[in-house]
C-alpha cells in the first residue's frame, strides 16, 4: 500500500529523562493519527502511520529525539509536511524542531530553489565575491524617490535592490507604480554601467493578489521576488518560485518567523538551522534573509553559522541558497562578516548605507570596494 520509505525528524526535548521519552512518544502519535495510542490495533496504522522513534540521546543537557514518519503521511505537499513536522506540537512546551533529513522519494516532490548560489551569480555576473544587496526605504517616500534611489544604488556598484519589506501598495508609493519606476531606474543604470543589477519588489499581500503582484512585476523588468512566507505561508513563495511563467529568483524576509527561533533557547519553535536553512530552500527561496549577528536584532554568531550551514547541507536535488544576514548593518563590520561568511554570502545593506554620507553613490561604491578588495 505504501513505499516504506520514512523521513525523519530531529526533535529537541526538555525535561528530564522520563519525561523527554514521554514527549517523543506523543509526538509520534500527535504528529499524525491523533488518536488514542492504547485503541489502535496491531497492523498498517500502528505499524507504519503513526510516527516511530528511531534513535533517543542526551547532548547537551537535552535529549534528542529522531522521529520518523512515513512518506505517504505528507502527501507530497507542502502544508502537510508542516503539519507533521510540527503542527500540533507546535502548541506544546519544550519541543524544538533541530532538523531535517529527507529520502529521495520525499525530495523529488519539491523543485526547491530555481537559481540557487550558482544560478544566482550567472544572473548577475559575478563569479566569485560576495553578493550585494541593498533595501530601499524609508516607507513614506514616493515612487519617483524611491526610483531615484534606486538608480543610485545600482550606479553604485549593487548587485540587488529589493523594496523595503514594508513597502506594500500604500497610496504614497503604490505598487505598479513604484515596481515599474523602479524596474526603469535600474535598467537605466545598467544601460549606463554595464552591470547587471536587478530591482527585487515586495510581492507581499493578501492571497489573491501574490500572484497578480508578481506577474506585473516580470512583466515591469523586475530581476526577483521578494516575501515573506511567514505572512503569506511557506507554500506561496513554493508557488511562485515553481511558476515557469515567472522564472525569477526568489528573496525569502524573516518577518514574523521571530517566535519560531527565539525561544530556541527555552527549547520550543524551529531550530534556525530548519527554519531559515533547510524548510528555506523547501519552499523554493534563492536566499535567505535573516538577522546578523552583532545587529539591532538578537540572533547569536553560532546560530548565524548554523544557518549558513542549512543553506548548503546536502538535500538531494535541492540547490544550496545564498545566506544573507542584515539587520543593523554597517560598513565597519563588513571586515568581520567576510571572516565569518566567506564569498558565498549576500550582504544586505540598508539604514546602514544611508548613514555612510550624504551621497549615495559614493557610498554603494565604497560598500563595493570594500568587499572587492578584502574578497
Amino acid at each position: 500500500m505504501i513505499s516504506g520509505e520514512r523521513f525523519i525528524i530531529t526533535y529537541r526535548l526538555t525535561g528530564e529523562e522520563q519525561e523527554a521519552y514521554a514527549k517523543a512518544r506523543d509526538i509520534c502519535v500527535e504528529q499524525t493519527v491523533e488518536y488514542p495510542a492504547e485503541l489502535l490495533q496491531p497492523g498498517f496504522i500502528r505499524d507504519e502511520i503513526v510516527g516511530r522513534i528511531e534513535s533517543f540521546t542526551k547532548a547537551d543537557s537535552a535529549y534528542y529525539a529522531d522521529i520518523s514518519y512515513a512518506v505517504e503521511s505528507t502527501a507530497y505537499e507542502l502544508t502537510q509536511f508542516l503539519n507533521v513536522l510540527f503542527g500540533n506540537i507546535s502548541i506544546k512546551p519544550g519541543i524544538l524542531v533541530e532538523k531535517l533529513d529527507l529520502p529521495p522519494g520525499l525530495l523529488n516532490a519539491f523543485k526547491g530553489p530555481r537559481f540557487g548560489r550558482e544560478g544566482l551569480r550567472r544572473l548577475l555576473t559575478v563569479t566569485d565575491r560576495p553578493l550585494l544587496f541593498v533595501a530601499l526605504k524609508p516607507m513614506g517616500l514616493t515612487a519617483d524617490q524611491l526610483a531615484e534611489l534606486a538608480y543610485q544604488c545600482a550606479v553604485g556598484g549593487i548587485d540587488i535592490i529589493k523594496d523595503d519589506h514594508g513597502l506594500s501598495n500604500q497610496v504614497f508609493a503604490p505598487y505598479k507604480e513604484r515596481v515599474t519606476k523602479c524596474a526603469a531606474a535600474v535598467a537605466k543604470a545598467n544601460k549606463e554601467t554595464g552591470h547587471s543589477s536587478i530591482y527585487v519588489p515586495n510581492v507581499t499581500a493578501a492571497f489573491g493578489e501574490i500572484t497578480e503582484r508578481a506577474r506585473l512585476a516580470k512583466e515591469a523588468g523586475a530581476g526577483g521576488l521578494l516575501i515573506s512566507p511567514a505572512l503569506t505561508g511557506l507554500d506561496a513563495m513554493r508557488y511562485l518560485a515553481d511558476d515557469d511563467s515567472l522564472a525569477l529568483p526568489v528573496f525569502s524576509h524573516p518577518a514574523f518567523q521571530g517566535s519560531y527561533v527565539t525561544a530556541a533557547s527555552q527549547g520550543m519553535g524551529i531550530a534556525h538551522y530548519a527554519l531559515y536553512g533547510q524548510l528555506s530552500r523547501l519552499a523554493g527561496a534563492d536566499a535567505v534573509i535573516y538577522p546578523n549577528f552583532g545587529g539591532r536584532f538578537s540572533f547569536s554568531r553560532d546560530e548565524c553559522r548554523s544557518i549558513v550551514a542549512g543553506t548548503q547541507v546536502p538535500m538531494g536535488h535541492i540547490k544550496p541558497i545564498f545566506p544573507s544576514p542584515g539587520g543593523g548593518m554597517t560598513l565597519e563590520k563588513v571586515p568581520e562578516m567576510l571572516e565569518v561568511y566567506g564569498k558565498d554570502v549576500v550582504f544586505l545593506m540598508g539604514g546602514g548605507l544611508f548613514k555612510q554620507g550624504p551621497d549615495l553613490v559614493a557610498n554603494c561604491r565604497y560598500f563595493r570596494q570594500i568587499v572587492d578588495t578584502l574578497s
